[in-house]
């Protein structure tokens, strides 16, 4: 697997760390709109239109849920163990869409997802507190960055794959 490409997996598992069903459902839609090729890996199923919309319901719901004031902190174990398991599930199915190997991209996705988690709790808890800055405007610069990020992404893999 290309360095460029191990590099975006680990991107896309930093997305599932920041918002923990965008970067899944990207990937899906990427599938399933034929930009990544999942045909006859162990995640073809990821191409399937049940589970592109699923995804994209699920995200949708997070990005409406994050602003509610009893949503658990993303560093609590079951959340953090959710995003760990999104990124590999999110790196692997770019990667082996790309033509690279899934292993590899699920385990760089994995690395990514702790890095975006922690970075993005960090940045969450150290933006918040700024005067006049209210938390809910931090969420929304945060979902920009995530749906984004992830747009570059699985488009950037498309490319890599192509080249």
């Amino acid at each position: 697997m290309s360095a460029a490409l191990g590099l975006l997996a680990f991107l896309i598992g930093a997305v599932a760390g920041l918002r923990s069903m965008t970067a899944p459902a990207f990937v899906a839609w990427g599938a399933r709109l034929a930009r990544l090729r999942l045909e006859g890996t162990a995640l073809a199923w990821l191409g399937s239109g049940v589970a592109a919309w699923v995804f994209l319901a699920l995200a949708l719901g997070e990005l409406v849920a994050d602003k509610l004031p009893r949503t658990p902190s993303r560093t609590r174990p079951g959340p953090f163990a959710a995003r760990i398991v999104s990124g590999a599930l999110s790196g692997g199915g770019l990667a082996a869409g790309a033509g690279g190997r899934l292993a590899a991209g699920a385990l760089l996705g994995a690395m990514g997802a702790v890095a975006g988690t922690l970075g993005g709790y960090r940045a969450r808890t150290r933006l918040g507190p700024a005067p006049g800055l209210p938390d809910h405007v931090v969420a929304l610069v945060e979902d920009l960055v995530a749906v984004g990020g992830a747009v570059l992404i699985v488009t950037a893999a498309r490319r890599a794959a192509a080249g």
